[in-house]
């Protein structure tokens, strides 16, 4: 492609809404131009390096067997709502009526709509397994739209689902895919990590997500170095940092202590000069409509999704204030769960062994001290907060930490959630009808491009993968007007067309700074200089990423563009 006729709109300042670096880099490169809150054009490079993405993608798919579909994206309401889905998802589905008022909505994924397909169609277990997969536009009411690419309205996304006869059936499919994009993100030359993660509003038994480390990112995930263990922080588990002081010894009894407009526990502590993990936190929720309350550390927080997996219910919310009294007796900053009947009672696994604490006594103003867990009340114990900064990996002790990350990926074991709810049955070897198992992945294609540009990126631009770059190279005569340079560019440019290579040819009439500018601007990862060492017979090859220039014959520079390309192309791992 000649850089005269492409359209390329670079902007040499930053864009004022652009809040992340990916965000800046792809409206400064002219990759992107947004629409709306949350929705963007992809104009020429971004689509190339999209394209490629997806090329990427289909080949490692396809290579596992997978066969791809293009589903509707406009979804009647009727197939949501026999999953449950359609109330589940709540205002981030949207949701609208067609002329006769029949109720549609846009699909956020596909479960639903593979699911009507395989009821329609499988009959026998001879007609598994099979693996269903698409590239296409999803949508999403996201309320907080932010970050350019990373959090959007309108996306695409690679989603795919597996059906099986049994278990370890699924257990295979689930693994094809986990190497399968392991290869995908290699192949885009990603720095990623694969962790432990929660299914959410998807179900299902076990969950991946596979992560690229960002400030950009909204994710956290815990890691530990040493033994290699990786969580999102909303499943990960640790050993809790000591608590700061020890407990008073002996079998000491609850004691009321006045404490007069004090609140929140670091106020509490402060005022009885105890450090916050000799305190308990205790939190009222609605769970599905019942309250249960929560016992933690001090110091920690409460992880929402463990909450909700150890009440095993569908919803929750915290309890309004006038809820906390009719329960309570007393408003939110003097509770404790001693002498409190009648509720279900959730107590951390950090608390256990613990003895002579400080919890609210039921009563405005008021704490208790010398309250052991076991003896002065009692609960479930269950693993309900979130791994914090000090704390240790479980098993070894070994040091954890938490890192910010963003999403590419992610895969799923959904088990028999949709079988059962929308009725997907074959017959086995004996005649008998069984529910057919399931698993369903999904990779953000927008979110791989955006985690290279994070990745791979400096003061000057983008430094993008050879895989996934609009282009792989861009040839740059430094004065198109003479005739020799001119020349040895056009015969350079027909050569690596033929020879296969990605090539953008920069044949605009401008100084080579303002050349040099754009071609660090947009990311290709390599730049061929045809200047005044021509006339030595040599051109100049200068990689994007390390900046090294390199002298390579002119008479055989098409060969040589080659194989250094051929060189950084990123190769699958696994």
């Amino acid at each position: 492609m000649l850089w005269s006729r492409a359209f390329i709109p670079t902007l040499r300042e930053t864009p004022a809404e652009a809040e992340v670096v990916s965000h800046r880099l792809l409206l400064r490169a002219g990759y992107i131009r947004q629409l709306g809150a949350g929705i963007y054009n992809y104009l020429y490079l971004a689509q190339r390096s999209m394209l490629k993405i997806q090329q990427i993608i289909r080949e490692e798919m396809d290579a596992i067997g997978a066969q791809e579909f293009y589903l509707a994206a406009l979804n009647p309401a009727e197939v949501w709502q026999e999953s449950g889905r359609y109330e589940v998802m709540g205002d981030n589905l949207f949701r609208l009526k067609d002329r006769y008022g029949r109720p549609l909505c846009l699909g956020m994924t596909h479960e639903e709509v593979m699911t009507y397909i395989a009821r329609g169609e499988l009959r026998s277990y001879k007609q598994l397994p099979q693996i269903w997969y698409q590239i296409q536009t999803k949508f999403r009411d996201e309320p907080r739209p932010k970050s350019g690419l990373l959090r959007v309205r309108q996306f695409i996304m690679k989603d795919s689902y597996s059906f099986d006869l049994t278990p370890e059936g699924l257990d295979e499919s689930y693994e094809k895919h986990r190497i399968a994009y392991c290869r995908i993100f290699d192949r885009c030359g990603l720095d990623y990590i694969a962790v432990e993660a929660h299914s959410g509003a998807m179900g299902g038994s076990q969950s991946q997500e596979f992560m690229v480390k960002t400030e950009a990112g909204e994710d956290y995930v815990v890691l530990c170095r040493q033994t290699g263990y990786a969580a999102n922080l909303e499943k990960a588990v640790s050993r809790p940092k000591p608590p700061e002081a020890p407990d008073p010894e002996g079998a000491l009894e609850p004691e009321l202590v006045h404490t007069p407009g004090q609140k929140t526990i670091e106020e509490v502590a402060n005022f009885l000069g105890l450090p916050q993990t000799s305190l308990m936190k205790t939190l009222c929720l609605i769970a599905d409509s019942q309250p249960v309350v929560a016992i933690l550390r001090g110091d920690h927080q409460l992880s929402e999704t463990k909450f909700q997996s150890a009440a095993g219910c569908q919803e929750f919310r915290p309890a309004h204030p006038e809820e906390i009294r009719e329960l309570f007796g007393a408003s939110a900053g003097s509770l404790g769960p001693v002498g409190l009947n009648g509720v279900r009672i959730l107590v951390d696994e950090a608390l256990r062994g613990r003895r002579n604490m400080v919890c609210g006594a039921n009563r405005d103003d008021y704490h208790l001290r010398n309250v052991t867990p076991e003896e002065d009340f009692r609960g479930e114990w269950h693993d309900l907060r979130q791994v914090a900064p000090g704390d240790t990996e479980l098993e070894t002790g070994a040091p954890l930490e938490i890192v910010k990350c963003v999403e590419i990926g992610h895969i799923f074991k959904l088990g028999y959630k949709y079988s059962h709810a929308m009725g997907l049955k074959v017959l086995d070897q004996n005649g008998a009808e069984i529910p057919v198992i399931m698993g369903s992945y999904g990779i953000g294609v927008e979110r791989v491009l955006c985690a290279a540009v994070e990745l791979f990126s400096d003061e000057d631009g983008m430094c993008l993968p050879v895989s996934i770059a609009p282009f792989e190279v861009v040839l740059t005569p430094v004065k198109i007007t003479d005739p020799s340079l001119k020349e040895a560019a056009d015969r350079l440019y027909a050569e690596l067309k033929a020879a296969g290579v990605d090539v953008l040819y920069d044949d605009r009439d401008l100084s080579p700074g303002v050349k040099f500018k754009d071609a660090d601007l947009i990311g290709v990862p390599f730049r061929v200089n045809i200047g005044r060492k021509l006339a030595e017979g040599k051109l100049e090859l200068v990689n994007r990423r390390t900046r090294e220039t390199a002298e390579i014959d002119a008479a055989t520079a098409a060969a040589e563009i080659r194989r250094r390309i051929e060189e950084a192309r990123p190769q699958a791992r696994h």
